[in-house]
């Protein structure tokens, strides 16, 4: 008969030790990027994966789990994935998802910076909410690295709850678990950030310069169901005061402009005007020709190349315009690159 484990040998201790590093290894702060995530590959059940754990987080469906658990096993995740994997496959490059080429080798430049200024004693490494490389991983890989201070940089310019919110809840889950937690600051958002607001300002301008022409700018952002921004979410009022920041910047009237938001999901009310409502508009008004740009997503992926680039374009054109320009993300464009290490420097006022 076996005896039970004595309380001093604790074989399963809750808390975890994490590896120490080697005894010459030097103090660091590390930089955690984090973005959205994606799916492993564009087939079904990797984006099941994908999709249960992005729509399994209460941040993003604040729907009781009671309620929504069912629906979400029960239905959505044997259909949604089929659509939702055939959308990857349109997207898909040889190097692999766009939102993590992207956000790779953005974090790689981040780095460069950051380390030509602070040399060895800062890292950066990139994370993704859901999927991979995980945050868990990211943190582990600090923990090696002796960083015993941690900026956590959600490539989030407006802060939402579903998006920032959801990094602190699985960076805090991580950490809660260690037996020694880092000092950590959280950088909540960069919406009116200058060098935010230039960057997109010159992506917008070196399109026009391209085809040698003005259109009229839509700004289309992420939408949030209206009861968060009712629960005091400061999204919509940071997407806002976003695009008067741009428009301010590109001199632009009020009718050479228009804002919306794009990617609703399920039967609730949520941000408006919605981005096909608009197009709808504009058309209908006589605007042939548009430039469209979603400040809200840092790189590229689904919501900019197959919803606007594939499916907004065929709307619009159906609607009765005639081009419709999409201005690309700014993705690991040097500026965005600056904005990003100076906003980390920002936040690292006094650990330097």
């Amino acid at each position: 008969m076996s005896r039970p484990p004595s309380i001093h040998e604790n074989p399963m201790p809750h808390y975890r030790a994490v590896a120490a590093p080697a005894p010459s290894t030097p103090q660091r702060i590390g930089v955690l990027l984090v973005n959205l995530g994606t799916p492993d590959a564009p087939s079904y059940f990797a984006v099941r994966r994908y999709l249960r754990a992005f729509l399994g987080d209460r941040r993003v469906i604040d729907v009781s789990p009671l309620l929504w658990k069912p629906l979400l096993h029960g239905v959505i995740l044997n259909f949604r994935p089929l659509r939702t994997a055939a959308k990857y496959r349109a997207i898909w490059t040889s190097e692999g998802s766009p939102i993590a080429v992207y956000s790779q080798r953005l974090a790689a430049k981040v780095g460069a910076r950051l380390g030509a200024r602070l040399g060895d004693g800062v890292r950066v490494r990139l994370a993704m909410t859901y999927g991979n490389p995980s945050i868990a991983a990211g943190i582990d890989w600090f923990a090696g690295q002796n960083v015993r201070r941690l900026v956590v940089l959600p490539m989030y310019p407006q802060y939402c709850s579903s998006t920032t919110g959801s990094v602190f809840d699985a960076t805090a889950r991580v950490l809660s678990r260690w037996r020694w937690i880092p000092e950590t600051r959280f950088v909540n958002d960069y919406h009116d950030d200058p060098g935010y607001l230039d960057a997109l300002a010159a992506r917008i301008e070196a399109q026009w310069a391209a085809n040698g022409e003005r259109s009229h700018l839509l700004l289309s952002y992420h939408g949030i169901p209206v009861e968060y921004v009712a629960g005091n979410d400061p999204y919509q009022a940071q997407a806002e005061a976003t695009t008067h920041g741009v428009v301010a910047r590109l001199k632009l009237a009020p009718d050479q402009w228009s804002h919306s938001y794009q990617s609703r999901f399920g039967p609730v009310q949520w941000l408006q005007p919605y981005t096909e409502d608009t197009l709808r508009a504009l058309a209908g008004r006589g605007v042939r020709r548009l430039t469209v740009i979603s400040p809200s997503f840092a790189v590229d992926c689904l919501e900019t190349l197959e919803e606007i680039e594939m499916e907004y374009r065929s709307k619009f054109l159906e609607f009765g315009g005639e081009h419709i320009e999409m201005v690309p993300a700014l993705n690991d464009d040097d500026r965005h690159a600056e904005l990003l290490a100076s906003v980390a420097t920002r936040h690292l006022q006094g650990w330097i």
